[in-house]
């Protein structure tokens, strides 16, 4: 027996499925940056030289989990297209780039890893490309949903490269005692 959704069971799934989504993505997020000792108060982090169009720290802070919050309603949206052609491959290319999101602070933070983390940015960037490709195709309130994501991790992206042109001398330094020579004419 074939039936259509009604408009109300199709709100209540999207809300199940964000009730859900929307905090295990952040949680999972946050976990991500705690495990890897992200933030301003590392030595290492400290001695970095950074580029003048470094946001101040704690808008980091701020925005990461509204952007969290955004890719979760925008998964949330696929999972409640049910039985929407390529749904399958949607979740699975999300999947893809929030792993290799929560790759990108312990490869930039944990292990110091500058060029490592260009390289993975720059893999998320088509990543999260091909996901709006996919959801738009399913969704395209969930595509929208996904932009703002996309804008923040290709500043993020010129941000890393001008991280690694300043700081060559520090990228991959396990050791890192916070003590620096830095001379300037």
């Amino acid at each position: 027996m074939n039936m259509i959704a009604s408009a109300w069971q199709l709100r209540a799934s999207f809300i199940r499925w964000s009730l859900f989504l929307v905090p295990l993505i952040i949680l999972l997020g946050v976990l991500s940056a705690q495990l890897s000792g992200s933030g301003t108060d590392s030595a290492w982090f400290s001695a970095l030289e950074l580029p003048a169009i470094n946001p101040p720290s704690w808008l980091f802070g701020a925005v990461w989990p509204v952007l969290f919050a955004l890719m979760g309603f925008a998964l949330a949206v696929i999972a409640a297209a049910k039985g929407a052609r390529g749904r399958g491959v949607a979740v699975l290319a999300f999947v893809i780039q929030l792993v290799i999101n929560l790759a990108w602070s312990p490869m930039f933070f944990g292990s110091h890893q500058i060029t490592g983390a260009l390289i993975l940015i720059g893999l998320l960037d088509v990543a999260v490309l091909v996901t709006i490709v996919l959801f738009w195709r399913i969704r395209r309130s969930a595509a929208l949903l996904m932009l703002p994501y996309l804008a923040w991790i290709l500043f993020a992206t010129v941000l890393t490269w001008q991280i690694r042109q300043a700081n060559p001398h520090l990228d991959g330094q396990q050791d890192f005692s916070g003590a620096i020579d830095r001379y300037e004419f």
